[in-house]
């Protein structure tokens, strides 16, 4: 059994809480050598494990009750299983039992949570190599496996599988971070030294990085600017949107290719109730695929996906942000204004439990209906060890999203590293399209503030680009900001 050691604060009044000293926090018997993987369907599974859960309060939990942080912050369960957590004992305040669910939390305080835990599964794909030396190793994140463990995710994420593959005291320091949907470059650090270098680099944006996504629609010709600023409105959710008190946002987008829908591949609408339904949704218009450079000046978390979402062009397989179940029929193109955040928020936790999280404008004529349905949502049985609900595998097409880091390279000309383009983003079997991007178009040497003028929202319809004249050997376009 593994034991861990917590120094905790000083006691507190017994008018507040019994001065009883607390004992150590015994972390469950969880470190199993080798890591319990198995492989099966494609998919990189995890036996389920006893496991304890350490953490000490954050600054947004102080004086909130002990159920409400669990019920509003994770969403791996229902309610009423942290409610008899508690009560039993397997959630623990300080390493002792708590004489009620509704205690108050408070600086310092350390919350312990022991559970059977269910990994989800990942796809089999191995984390590839391109390049490594003696301080840093450079892999290719295959999309669909998060980089730390987080959330439902630990021994399914890149820095315990690539430790399973070199050893138990090998310890991977990533220096820049992938979302867990997204594949391609990253840069994993041997040593402290290595690491910190790399990391300061890419914090201060002397390192180019290129994107390649493949977007809904028709995506507009030349540079296409987006300034709009980010706003997390749910940290439970890790969700996003496009607010004017967000924080600074800016990427460049060049599209390589534009792929019309083949003939027959779409529904045409049967009556006039579907045509006006369709009529009110502005994606159903778009037709076919772009596959769309994608080069981020700042590093906002979903940057890229919200990004494309505003531009009316959203990643084609996006399950939240090309979501109309969850963004309405608009999928927020334009859209910075709008006050219905709680109502987004309240549709997307419901996916992945009583719905399944496709993007409904994802219609790739690769992918069967049957692969649709197959989704990973909770199929209705319990655990037989803890009666938590279990979910269903993820269909192949949930493994990932259209977005691939493809390229990084140093502002200096040091160093880059790149990846082929992705399946996705190759051109459609018996069709003409390249299989590389272009030359890169530096993005860092525009000097947007100072070359572009500003267009004002109201003399252009929310959402489409605007042609900035007297640029007559590269058409820039910009969104209004």
């Amino acid at each position: 059994m593994i034991l861990t050691t917590i120094k905790h604060p000083p006691s507190r009044e017994a008018s507040v809480r019994i001065p009883i000293p607390a004992p150590p926090v015994v972390v469950t018997p969880c470190d199993p050598w080798p890591r319990p993987y198995y492989l099966e369907k494609g998919l990189r599974r995890v036996q389920p494990y006893h496991f304890t859960y350490n953490t000490f309060c954050k600054e947004r939990w102080r004086g909130r009750e002990l159920l409400d942080i669990f019920a509003s912050e994770f969403r791996d369960r229902p309610v009423e299983y942290y409610k008899d957590a508690i009560e039993r004992g397997k959630v623990v305040l300080n390493g002792q039992p708590v004489p009620s669910s509704h205690i108050m939390v408070r600086n310092g305080d350390m919350i312990s949570h022991t559970l059977h835990r269910h990994e989800p599964p990942v796809t089999a794909t191995p984390i590839g190599i391109v390049h490594e030396d003696n301080d840093m190793i450079v892999i290719n994140k295959p999309a669909g496996v998060p980089v730390h463990p987080a959330g439902r995710y630990n021994y399914n994420s890149v820095i315990e599988i690539m430790r399973a593959e070199r050893g138990h005291g090998w310890n991977p320091l990533p220096c820049n971070r992938l979302d867990r949907l997204t594949s391609g470059i990253m840069f994993v650090g041997k040593h402290a030294k290595a690491a910190e270098e790399l990391s300061l680099q890419i914090r201060g944006r002397t390192v180019k990085k290129e994107y390649i996504a493949r977007v809904k629609g028709e995506f507009p010709d030349g540079d296409v600017v987006c300034d709009q600023p980010i706003l997390q409105i749910s940290p439970k959710l890790g969700l996003n949107r496009v607010r004017a008190d967000g924080k600074e946002a800016r990427t460049v987008f060049r599209r390589l290719a534009y792929y019309p829908q083949k003939p027959g591949t779409s529904e045409e609408p049967k009556t006039e109730r579907e045509r006006t339904r369709n009529s009110k949704m502005a994606w159903k218009n778009k037709e076919g695929y772009s596959i769309v450079r994608c080069s981020p000046i700042t590093g906002r978390t979903h940057q890229l996906r919200v990004h494309l979402q505003y531009l009316g062009h959203p990643i084609t397989n996006d399950p939240i942000y090309c979501n109309q179940r969850v963004f309405g029929p608009s999928l927020a193109q334009g859209d910075s204004v709008s006050d219905n955040d709680e109502d987004i928020i309240a549709r997307l936790s419901r996916m992945g439990k009583s719905e399944v999280a496709e993007a409904v404008a994802y219609h790739d004529e690769m992918v069967e209906e049957y692969n649709k349905r197959k989704a990973e949502k909770m199929n209705g049985e319990l655990c037989e060890v803890c009666q938590t609900p279990l979910y269903s595998d993820p269909g192949a097409h949930e493994l990932g999203i259209y977005l691939h880091a493809k390229r990084y390279a140093c502002e200096e000309e040091k160093w880059q590293y790149e990846t082929p383009l992705p399946d996705w983003a190759l051109p459609p079997l018996g069709t003409l399209g390249p299989s590389e991007p272009t030359p890169n178009t530096d993005p860092l040497v525009i000097e947007i503030a100072d070359n572009i003028a500003e267009v004002p929202y109201s003399n252009v319809r929310a959402g489409q680009p605007k042609l900035v004249e007297d640029q007559p050997t590269t058409p820039l376009w910009v969104m209004p900001g």
